[in-house]
């Protein structure tokens, strides 16, 4: 628990109360605020936005406290006060913003009272490389980590590594599961250690402790499943593994089909996200066929030779380890039909920071990735991301004062451990951070290219030395890495800007959102006449759907395959020493153009991965997240919309922030 706590000045926030925050898009901003990250104050009322930016600083500024008194480094009161208004300042007007991770949680009792420090980090990677020393371990992670919310990548590399084993079924042991995140986990664990060692018991489990069906799940929001998709995952690991010849060894599909397995019984334990990305050999014909299904609208069913995975597989996005000259031909080929596998280049990964500079090996240890790859990950390690968006700086001196506040966010989070010691063993060591920034698109519309390389080149060295007086008055090491691109989803849509380095989808779109049957977040939704109706896939869901205009920016009917992949190489030389995450849009004819670009782009890019452009009017699934709309849709739909009004609203929201990432292509 912290022993100290930082507040702000009472007088210093009496302005802020009476201001309006410049939420963007149409009230989807303010929408996206009020469900996902405004949390209840203790009188039942939902927080305000003065109050949501109140409680991450002082969150931040209350880690930033007990380290520096823990170590007897010298607190000055007065100086953080003076930091910590700067900071509120930039965050209240949206120049910056924390992940959704942080924006939900900071200064929460998740923090302050039960230390679930790793649930303010967007994601993870964990290797199965050194399996056969613990051939459950990998598995269980990913789940605890999932569970948290925090998005998790793995490879494949323990394939072949452990024997599959039987328990003996003539004695058993029972375990009563309780009602916690880590009962979960431990009775998969527990399940999965009688396969993967010899001379093990059978396990049986009583679910009687975990809560029913409907109950609510206090600081996690949200309504339990009760035990069934517990039951489910625990029924799906027998029948994979019960009767294995003796010879058999986990394999390839193994690996991914727990994993899988794991993030589809989160999803249905009502963490309602999972966020799961696995590398597997491009040469390996076994893990390039994982996904080798189809929808048949004929036959109404799916077809091709892993038809049975598809009620799980979806839980990952599949990339590859690409190495530098190798043959594209297979993979870019598959890549063209549906956008998978994506690609990292491990080699630049460990070799560069920025690949305008010198290699420097400082990140010779990283295994992998996040869902979203922004991130370069040992395994087992976790990192933090924070957001900024040049678009609403007022000049390129007060963009780089930004930096300064949204490094610290990001660094304060490297204060804190987590409950895994290989964990904390990682994160003490390289205090990896993502300073990210959105709104890419718009930037270079309105300011050019050469303005852009100026402000990413300047932003960086400016990290760099803030990095080194901020780790020295800490005394801590500085971070192995500290910028990348993240895709941004949710965060990006407060301020109304553009996410990441993507450009929209179209200058006007139909933005979906999904808030619960009972939210009292409805009724204000149908006092602005908003379209809403009953969710296809959830029965106790509604969809909202607003109108959205992005102006004078390009589309991404408008940029080409090349200059998208040219942008995400320009960032990743003068911006992003971990990665720019990229999902590259391709029309139809640019699908042969594939081979070629991950040919040239090899020696320049360190992860990218494609999606199939849909023409307008086409949905792959009903009520799609986004739907190009033409302006005179647009025009139509806009016509009879009032400003939301969350004033005098009866009830409050317990809001369940955006898990993992907070990407549309890397979020399930």
């Amino acid at each position: 628990m912290m022993t100290y706590k930082f507040a702000l000045d009472e007088s210093f926030l009496e302005k802020y109360k009476n201001t309006n925050p410049p939420f963007g898009f149409n009230g989807l901003g303010e929408l996206v605020y009020m469900r996902t990250y405004s949390r209840l104050n203790e009188d039942g009322s939902n927080e305000v936005w003065w109050q949501t930016v109140r409680r991450v600083v002082e969150g931040t500024y209350t880690i930033q406290k007990n380290h520096i008194l823990k170590y007897q480094l010298g607190w000055d009161d007065d100086k953080a006060q003076v930091s910590a208004q700067e900071m509120y300042d930039r965050m209240f007007n949206m120049k910056f913003l924390p992940p959704g991770r942080g924006l939900w949680a900071m200064g929460s009792e998740l923090t302050t009272k039960r230390n679930l420090f790793a649930a303010l980090n967007n994601c993870s990677f964990v290797s199965t490389e050194k399996l056969s020393e613990d051939p459950v371990k990998p598995f269980e992670f990913l789940m605890d980590m999932s569970m948290l919310g925090v998005g998790v990548g793995f490879d494949v590399k323990g394939a072949g590594q452990v024997k599959i084993n039987q328990p003996n079924k003539e004695e058993t042991t029972t375990y009563v599961i309780p009602d916690s995140r880590e009962g979960w986990v431990t009775s998969v664990g527990m399940l999965l250690d009688t396969y993967l060692h010899p001379n093990r018991v059978a396990v049986e489990f009583d679910y009687s402790k975990i809560r029913k069906a409907g109950e609510p799940i206090k600081g996690f929001g949200g309504v339990s499943s009760g035990a069934e998709p517990l039951k489910k995952l625990h029924n799906q690991i027998i029948e994979k593994f019960d009767g294995r010849p003796e010879d058999s060894h986990i394999s390839t599909t193994d690996i991914v089909d727990i994993m899988n397995m794991i993030g589809c019984c989160v999803v249905a334990g009502n963490v309602r996200r999972s966020a799961e990305i696995v590398f597997g050999d491009p040469n390996d014909d076994e893990y390039l066929k994982l996904k080798d299904y189809r929808w048949n609208n004929e036959t109404m069913k799916m077809e091709g030779s892993a038809a049975h995975r598809a009620d799980y597989g979806w839980s990952s996005n599949n990339s590859v380890f690409a190495e530098v000259g190798m043959d594209y031909d297979k993979v870019a080929g598959q890549t063209a039909v549906n956008g998978e596998p994506g690609y990292i280049w491990l080699d630049n990964i460990r070799k560069f920071g920025r690949m305008c500079d010198a290699p420097d090996y400082k990140d010779a240890r990283a295994m992998g990735t996040n869902p979203c790859a922004e991130q370069s990950l040992e395994s087992y390690e976790l990192c933090c991301l924070v957001e900024t968006f040049p678009t609403r700086a007022e000049s390129k001196e007060d963009f780089l004062r930004t930096l300064k506040f949204a490094y610290l966010y990001a660094k304060t989070v490297t204060l804190t451990n987590t409950h895994w010691a290989e964990t904390n063993r990682v994160l003490l060591r390289n205090r990896r951070i993502g300073t990210s920034m959105s709104g890419i698109a718009q930037f270079i519309e309105g300011n050019g290219l050469e303005t852009l390389r100026t402000w990413c080149d300047e932003g960086y060295n400016t990290i760099q030395n803030w990095d080194k007086i901020y780790s020295e008055w800490l005394c801590v090491p500085r971070s192995v890495k500290t910028t990348s691109i993240k895709p941004s989803g949710t965060v990006s849509l407060l301020p109304g800007v553009t996410p990441g380095m993507h450009y929209p989808e179209s200058n006007h779109y139909i933005r979906r959102i999904r808030i619960a049957k009972d939210s009292p977040l409805l009724d204000k939704c149908r006092e602005a006449n908003f379209h809403i109706e009953p969710s296809v896939a959830e029965s106790n869901t509604m969809v909202v759907s607003i109108p959205v205009e992005i102006s004078n920016v390009r589309t991404v009917n408008e940029v080409s395959i090349w200059e998208q992949v040219s942008l995400a190489a320009f960032i990743q030389e003068f911006w992003a020493d971990n990665q720019v995450s990229v999902t590259v849009t391709f029309k139809k004819d640019e699908a042969t153009q594939i081979k070629p670009i991950l040919n040239y782009y090899q020696y320049r890019l360190k992860s990218v991965s494609f999606l199939p452009k849909l023409e307008m009017g086409n949905t792959v699934y009903p009520q799609m997240p986004y739907e190009e709309i033409s302006k005179d849709k647009y025009d139509e739909l806009v016509k009879g919309i009032k400003p939301l009004n969350f004033s005098e609203m009866s009830g409050g929201v317990d809001s369940e922030a955006e898990k993992f990432c907070d990407g549309d292509h890397c979020v399930l």
